[in-house]
């Protein structure tokens, strides 16, 4: 089992979820169980996942779920692209940026350059929050 990046080979990192994910979480522990040892994803007889072997399943699914203009792009071409898009998503629903480094295990400066075009494409919904807030603290009573 790989371990987390720059961290001790037990160490472990909380990462919080929206209710939404812990009851699909809790329906598919209850569909398929989980592995002795904890593991909620394992092969059919129970063992480690091998990249290989996970990258083949996923192209394969690709494949079977996208239109052919889709699965010939670069999307979600590596399951690790659910992982940015994943952040990526977290920042454009107005997610702080501190939180969205901490629930990815970003440093904030990692953040900023990886997703800086994301970050950039909130700033007219920034704007508009900030003058509503304006206009909301000026009127008055």
């Amino acid at each position: 089992m790989r371990h987390l990046k720059a961290r001790a080979v037990k160490d472990s990192r909380p990462v919080p979820i929206p209710p939404h994910f812990v009851r699909l979480l809790r329906q598919h522990i209850a569909a398929y169980g989980v592995a002795p040892d904890g593991r909620l994803f394992r092969t059919s007889r129970g063992g480690l996942l091998q990249e290989t072997g996970y990258g083949e399943v996923w192209a394969r699914a690709r494949k079977e779920v996208l239109p052919e203009r889709e699965h010939a792009s670069l999307l979600a071409r590596r399951p690790y692209d659910l992982r940015h898009a994943g952040v990526s998503f977290w920042l454009s629903s107005g997610v702080d940026p501190m939180e969205c480094a901490r629930r990815a295990g970003h440093t904030i400066a990692v953040l900023f350059r990886v997703y800086a075009k994301v970050l950039a494409q909130t700033q007219q919904r920034a704007n508009d929050r900030i003058d509503a807030a304006l206009r909301e603290w000026n009127e008055p009573e």
